[in-house]
């Protein structure tokens, strides 16, 4: 007698059992898959899988990571330091067409034609450099913040320095007061953030060099791993069947060498450069610039000594009291600057070298030039900084003596006189031919570094695909010898 199908208990035992069976299915396909790695084909499919991928790896992570040096190597010759070059080049702007107005007004009423167009090409220059640096800094938002804050700015302090200039044309004392007020809004506010804006963009450029710089040590202990597995894999063949070489194995593990080598001696061509690069040129440059705004700021500090006459400096310990206030600073940035070794214009008249004191951005400067090209103009400008201390110190003599007229000669020039600004401009020019220099070393040494990676990428991709499908084909033929 048929009955219907169950339900309850007894279906569920039955629903249970059924599903065992399924868990035996897997479970009876998980035992022949490891009992066919038990036996020596299996385990050659093994062996083939793991070293195929172990090449494949290393190809897909060398490439990856060389190109990530490759990207930042690119930016810090056509981003990062191009930008701080700019941030440089607006500092030292706004610093010189500070400079050139206090120069302007102490010429009196009517400045000299070549002075005021140096002035507008100075403002000029640092307007363009603002609207390239913001096209260009998108990734910084302090550079951001400070190219706004100078864009605000920019308008209030050349508008002061033109009541400066309306008032000095009609003889009026106001005219001082506005220059003054123009160069605190220029050294209190303007150049700090021009200041920030250049570390910030200074700071991009370290980190495009670290990361250029920075070893591919992943690339290279997968490309070890894979050449270790190979050796082994070729060893564990010989073992096998007395045969010395696998043809595919060994031309597998060449493929892989050769991208090995490639990667550390490509890789170590590129760091080896770039680090040439930034110690000598990228560093250079850094000093330069500071040496270059400290004499433009030393300059306009004694050009404010006789504009402001009388003003002072008391700090919380009381020291400097009663000095003026600029030449408290001409003196800060010339120790800054130069330093002070006791060189006179005695023993540079008699023939002794000028020297720049240890430590001092002109020595430093100096000490970063590796070559006589480099080191030229810095040993050039040396000599001349003092000689605008001489030259200064006679300033000064005659402005306390009282005699304006003679102090102002020797600091602007005259007929028949020489002068700080002479000295000045002959500074100013050769630590330009400085920066010329070792822009052009900097750019040498950068590119040869971002062309010792050129085609590594690629390459390593290629060498890889080669190198996984000699393995293959390696192990392929000692399968087929068991067909």
């Amino acid at each position: 007698m048929a009955y219907p199908p169950t339900t309850g208990a007894a279906g569920a035992a039955a629903a249970s059992a059924s599903s065992g069976r399924r868990r035996a299915a897997w479970r009876e396909g998980a035992e022949r898959a490891r009992a066919a790695a038990t036996t020596e084909p299996g385990r050659l499919h093994v062996i083939g899988a793991v070293l195929a991928a172990l090449v494949v790896a290393f190809g897909a992570v060398t490439a990856w990571q060389v190109s990530d040096r490759q990207t930042a190597a690119d930016a810090v010759v056509e981003h990062s330091q191009p930008l701080s070059a700019d941030a440089a080049s607006i500092y030292r702007s706004l610093a010189d067409a500070d400079t050139t107005a206090a120069s302007a007004f102490l010429a009196g009423g009517q400045e000299p034609t070549e002075v005021r167009r140096r002035y507008e090409a100075d403002i000029d220059r640092a307007s363009k450099l603002l609207v390239r640096a913001a096209a260009n800094t998108d990734g910084s938002a302090t550079a951001r913040e400070e190219i706004r804050r100078i864009n605000e700015l920019l308008p209030v302090y050349t508008g002061l320095v033109e009541s400066a200039r309306a008032n000095n044309r009609q003889g009026l004392p106001l005219g001082g007061a506005y220059l003054r007020y123009a160069n605190d809004t220029m050294r209190q506010r303007l150049l700090p953030a021009a200041g920030r804006l250049y570390q910030a963009e200074t700071a991009r450029l370290g980190a495009d060099y670290e990361e250029a710089t920075s070893w591919p040590w992943a690339a290279i202990g997968i490309g070890v791993a894979a050449l270790a597995a190979l050796g082994w894999a070729q060893r564990r063949d010989f073992l096998r069947t007395n045969r010395v070489f696998n043809r595919g194995l060994l031309a597998s593990a060449a493929a892989s060498a050769v991208a090995l080598v490639w990667l550390a001696v490509g890789h170590g061509l590129a760091r080896s450069a770039l680090n040439d690069s930034n110690d000598h040129g990228a560093k250079s440059l850094h000093v330069l610039n500071e040496a270059r705004i400290d004499s433009l700021r030393a300059r306009g500090d004694e050009n404010l000594t006789l504009v402001a006459r009388g003003a002072v400096v008391v700090d919380k310990e009381g020291k400097d009291k009663d000095k003026d206030a600029y030449e408290v600073g001409y003196a800060e940035q010339m120790s800054g600057l130069i330093g002070d070794d006791g060189t006179d214009a005695g023993s540079i008249a008699g023939g002794d070298k000028a020297r720049a004191a240890p430590g001092s951005l002109l020595a430093r400067a100096r000490d970063l030039a590796d070559d006589d090209e480099g080191r030229a103009p810095v040993d050039e400008a040396i000599t001349h900084v003092r000689e605008w201390q001489v030259r200064h110190k006679a300033a000064r003599a005659a402005d306390d003596a009282g005699n304006y007229k003679d102090a102002r000669a020797k600091v602007i020039g005259g007929e028949g006189s020489t002068s700080t600004g002479e000295s000045f401009d002959k500074v100013d020019e050769l630590l330009a031919k400085a920066l010329a220099h070792e822009q052009r070393e900097f750019k040498r040494a950068a590119d040869d570094g971002r062309g010792a990676l050129t085609g590594l990428a690629l390459g390593a991709g290629v060498l890889a695909a080669l190198g996984a499908a000699a393995a293959l084909l390696g192990i392929g033929r000692r399968l087929s010898e068991y067909r």
